[in-house]
C-alpha cells in the first residue's frame, strides 16, 4: 500500500474517533479487499472442512468492531493488528462453542442458519490443535506481546514479513527475528502440552 493511502485511511480513522458516522463507512469501503484478503489468508491456514467464506467472517469483524463502545485505532497498522486478533477470536470462539456444545448435548451439530456456523465438519482432533494454539499463543503475549501480534499477522492474517513489519512499524529483519522466536517458544509450548 502506497504512503498516501496507508495516511488516508489513519486520517479517516481520527475522524472515526471524532465521532464522524460517514469515516466509518468510507474506512469499510476503502479496507475491504484488504480484509476480504487477510480473511481468505486466515481461513486458508484453518484446518479441513470450515464452511465460511472471506466475506463472512469480514461481515462479523465489523459486527464485532461496531458492537465496541468506542473506536479507537492510532493508524492502519493498528487497526490492522485489531482486525487480524477480532478474526483470530472469532474462529476460536466458535471451536470453543462447538466442543462445549458437542460435550453437554453429544451433538456437535451447530444451531441451523448464523454466521458463525463455520467450523462444523472440522475434527475435534483439528479443533483441539486449534485451540491449544491459541493457549499458547494467549501465554507468549503475557511476556513477548510484540511476538504473539506478529503470529496474529503472519500466521492467521498470512501478512508477509514486509507486510507485517509495515504494519507493525518495525523492521523486516526485527520481524524476521521476533517471528523465529515466537516460533520457537510455541512449537516448545505445544510439544509440552498433554496429548
Amino acid at each position: 500500500m502506497a504512503p498516501t493511502e496507508a495516511h488516508q485511511i489513519t486520517l479517516l480513522l481520527q475522524r472515526v474517533q471524532q465521532g464522524d458516522p460517514q469515516a466509518l463507512a468510507e474506512i469499510a469501503q476503502v479496507m475491504h479487499g484488504e480484509l476480504r484478503q487477510i480473511a481468505g489468508e486466515f481461513l486458508r491456514r484453518q484446518p479441513a472442512g470450515h464452511t465460511w467464506q472471506p466475506t463472512d467472517l469480514v461481515n462479523e469483524l465489523w459486527t464485532r468492531l461496531l458492537a465496541r463502545d468506542q473506536l479507537r485505532f492510532e493508524n492502519r497498522s493498528h487497526f490492522l493488528g485489531v482486525a487480524a486478533h477480532l478474526m483470530r477470536s472469532l474462529i476460536i470462539d466458535h471451536a470453543r462453542a462447538r466442543l462445549a456444545r458437542k460435550r453437554s448435548t453429544g451433538d456437535a451439530t451447530p444451531p441451523p442458519g448464523g454466521p458463525l456456523v463455520l467450523l462444523a465438519r472440522i475434527s475435534d482432533c483439528d479443533l483441539a490443535e486449534l485451540l491449544a494454539l491459541d493457549t499458547a499463543l494467549e501465554g507468549l503475549a503475557q511476556f513477548r506481546p510484540r511476538q504473539a501480534q506478529i503470529v496474529e499477522l503472519r500466521y492467521f492474517a498470512g501478512l508477509t514479513i514486509e507486510e507485517a513489519a509495515q504494519a507493525l512499524d518495525l523492521s523486516p529483519m526485527t520481524v524476521k527475528r521476533e517471528w523465529a522466536a515466537a516460533r520457537a517458544w510455541l512449537h516448545a509450548e505445544l510439544r509440552s502440552l498433554p496429548q
